[in-house]
């Protein structure tokens, strides 16, 4: 979803309150490619508001209130009639292109029935993951992200959160992976290093953030991660564990068998990871402006087999870089599980 090109690089103040209990403060807000970017005085990202899932909590009253979502307790008050305007203006574009249940179930009936032609025909199960991936919504991938969280929350615990931590982690999505969407949560347990779930929402095992003294390595681990995104959609690992009835159910009622992904969610959190190509990875390391030699040496203490990145690290000799976090918001982030 794309933001009206009017509305490009749209600035105005509000007040905003990250919990009842807290007290409000002004911010400025952003309007972005796809979301609400609020940052404080300094310019620091506070947090990030998807405009896919931003509601207003008093229509026709001023000044607009916002919440993230309908579930959400932040708040965000602005009484610029622009932004206003284009807040309203692209979520009710959002609201006009989302089909209706019943039309939803007609589009992935019939792509269901065009799939199952071809098979008749090739019966590959690669050409239907491929139709698959090709038809499926957004909001269908951020359901099954969801409810593979879920079952992945059965082995890794419910995510870890603060209000320091979880500025800290909104700082860190901007900083490494921005204009991308989706968003980062610590897990106590369950899964070693990172994860990826359908729908952007990227998981991160404590002890990247507890066993290390700088962020430079969970940093790695966060590029590494993207690197395995770009180069496999999520999603695809998910229907070829899943097999072909349930990839065929997706495609007919839009949703996946609860013991597909709870099969899955096993084989994720226990499962060896793939590591993408150092030439990618280095690459990304440089355009993020990240040393790669503090990865390269948690994945191999000696540095034997991770050797060309500790030699070709584009960090290396260079002149000063910025942090990947500040000093403050780490030590925030480092005790976001607490005790």
């Amino acid at each position: 979803m794309t933001a009206l090109k009017q509305y490009a690089r749209l600035e105005c103040a509000g007040i905003w309150r990250p919990d009842p209990e807290v007290q409000r403060q002004d911010v400025v807000v952003s309007f972005g490619d796809a979301s609400l970017v609020i940052s404080d005085k300094a310019s620091r990202a506070l947090t990030h508001w998807s405009l896919a899932a931003v509601v207003r909590i008093n229509r026709g009253e001023l000044p607009a209130l916002y919440t993230p979502s309908a579930e959400g307790s932040e708040t965000l008050e602005i009484d610029d009639d622009l932004m206003i305007e284009a807040i309203e203006t692209v979520r009710g574009a959002i609201l006009k292109s989302r089909p209706r249940r019943g039309r939803l179930r007609l589009i992935l009936l019939t792509s269901g029935l065009v799939a199952a032609l071809t098979l008749g025909a090739l019966w590959l199960p690669g050409a239907l993951i491929r139709h698959t991936l090709s038809v499926v919504p957004t909001p269908t991938r951020t359901e099954i992200g969801t409810n593979l969280f879920r079952a992945i929350g059965r082995v890794s615990g419910s995510p870890c959160r603060s209000f320091r931590g979880d500025q800290a982690l909104a700082q860190l999505h901007a900083r490494l992976l921005a204009p991308e969407k989706g968003g980062l949560l610590v897990v106590p347990e369950g899964i070693s290093g990172t994860v990826s779930l359908p729908g952007g929402l990227m998981l991160l095992s404590r002890g990247l953030v507890e066993d290390h003294e700088t962020p430079d390595v969970m940093a790695g681990y966060i590029l590494a991660e993207a690197e395995r995104k770009a180069r496999m959609d999520p999603l695809q690992p998910v229907l070829e564990s899943a097999g072909i009835a349930a990839t065929l159910r997706l495609l007919t009622t839009g949703h996946l068998p609860e013991e597909a992904l709870q099969a899955y969610a096993q084989t994720l959190t226990s499962g060896p990871r793939i590591h993408p190509p150092e030439s990618a990875l280095l690459e990304r390391f440089a355009a993020a402006d990240v040393p790669s030699t503090p990865y390269a040496y948690a994945l191999d203490v000696t540095g034997e087999t991770t050797l060309g990145m500790i030699e070709a690290d584009p960090m290396r000799g260079g002149d000063a870089r910025r942090p990947v976090l500040a000093d403050s918001d780490w030590v925030a982030l480092q005790g976001i599980c607490g005790n």
